[in-house]
């Protein structure tokens, strides 16, 4: 069986993607790991450590658990250099063989100050790790368009889309072949009014339409200026957020694994803090996706 094939394998059809799991604060290491002992339980088979990450912020979990797969969704390339990055992977692989991923991706402009040509930032830092001997079948890449997306398929294990369609995902799989990893993340409001769930989808969803790698990415696959519009279009909204009852948030996560995904990184989007985990919320999810 191949690498990634067995990498598939571990990580299953769905995981969990959240901010609060990254946690800086060492006051927190037993609620963090308490609550990926209990995503473990529920059958989740990864997690991925929203806004930019790094490897420290996977140990709590690892040690927390025995077969979870933490990744990083993603870890700034302008943020943590190389160098660093290849020695904290080497650190954490050692103390957890295979269970520890790498995602790495350019972040935004807006974002990050040293941002300048970042495909070749990207492949000069690929090179580095090369060099270090961080294994391709141990990183992924937060890849939108297509030269990215090449890039994971040659230079890593796969491609971890953020805010992406199916459509995308589509698109993804056809660039990627069939071999690499290919695990978006989707959010999920379980909520079953209408306005209510696109109020909630839309609070989310304002801090991405003022960055371009995304905005660019929806106007590539088929939406218009006016569907970024006003906090988006329902239209935008709906393509980007599971929502509904049980039976139609679960329609909208097999539409992704039916355009080619592997796995499914879900985001619960509950309102409120963003550092909080809805653990509540994620044992309904594991429910409705049993």
């Amino acid at each position: 069986m191949s690498t990634v094939s067995t990498l598939k394998d571990s990580i299953g059809r769905y995981g969990i993607w959240s901010i609060g799991l990254r946690a800086e604060d060492p006051s927190r290491r037993g609620e963090l790991g308490e609550a990926a002992a209990e995503l473990q339980e529920l059958g989740f088979g990864a997690v991925w450590l929203g806004g930019s990450s790094a490897a420290r912020h996977a140990v709590p979990l690892l040690e927390a658990t025995d077969r979870l797969t933490v990744g990083t969704s993603i870890q700034s390339i302008w943020q943590y250099d190389a160098e660093t990055s290849a020695a904290d992977f080497a650190e954490v692989d050692a103390a957890h063989p295979g269970r520890f991923l790498l995602g790495l991706g350019v972040s935004h402009a807006k974002l990050a100050d040293q941002y300048r040509r970042p495909y070749s930032a990207l492949v000069a830092y690929l090179d580095a790790l090369d060099e270090a001997g961080v294994p391709a079948s141990r990183r992924v890449l937060a890849a939108l368009g297509p030269k990215v997306l090449e890039l994971s398929r040659d230079r890593a294990a796969g491609a971890v889309p953020y805010l992406v369609t199916p459509e995308h995902t589509a698109h993804a799989r056809e660039i990627l072949g069939a071999g690499p990893l290919l695990a978006p993340e989707l959010k999920v409001v379980l909520e079953t009014d209408p306005a209510r769930a696109r109020s909630l989808a839309r609070d989310t969803l304002a801090m991405y339409l003022a960055l371009p790698n995304y905005t660019n990415n929806f106007l590539r696959h088929g939406f218009t200026e006016d569907d970024l519009a006003d906090g988006g279009s329902d239209r935008l909204v709906d393509a980007v957020f599971a929502w509904g009852d049980d039976s139609r948030i679960r329609d909208r996560i097999d539409t992704f694994h039916e355009a080619g995904a592997d796995h499914v990184a879900l985001q619960v989007v509950a309102g409120g803090d963003r550092d909080s985990l809805p653990r509540e919320e994620w044992r309904r999810l594991a429910s409705l996706l049993a």
